[in-house]
């Protein structure tokens, strides 16, 4: 079973991503901030991290591009209300970009097409 870590600082949209996510058949890891989304990490070792951009402390790139280093191959998938940020060149390296919608089948869409891609359709 895949397991995806959700960062974002929003309680409401993290629990909104776990119940949809588990649906798809995913095991959820979840982290209110960044420093608790590094923590758990290297514990969980999820297969994909969806990250918010803007939280307090740590932001979405620079969460991003720690775990990058720890595991350069690391599927990640940037998701924030803020689609300026879609432009700038420090978010290149996440495999998705998805601006926050109440209608979540985008982001349900690219999950489950960059695992496919990545790991091949075993779950």
């Amino acid at each position: 079973m895949y397991r995806i870590m959700v960062v974002d600082d929003e309680q409401n949209l993290r629990l909104l991503y776990e119940k949809a996510l588990q649906k798809d058949g995913y095991e959820v890891i979840l982290a209110a901030s960044g420093e608790e989304a590094l923590e758990l990490f290297q514990k969980e070792e999820p297969h994909l991290v969806i990250l918010d951009i803007k939280m307090p402390g740590l932001d979405g790139v620079e969460v991003m591009s720690k775990m990058l280093s720890i595991n350069n191959k690391l599927p990640v998938i940037l998701n924030t209300a803020y689609a300026s940020y879609q432009d700038n060149f420090t978010t290149w390296a996440a495999d998705a970009y998805v601006v926050k919608s109440a209608d979540l089948s985008e982001l349900r869409n690219r999950v489950r097409e960059i695992l496919v891609e990545r790991y091949g359709n075993q779950q």
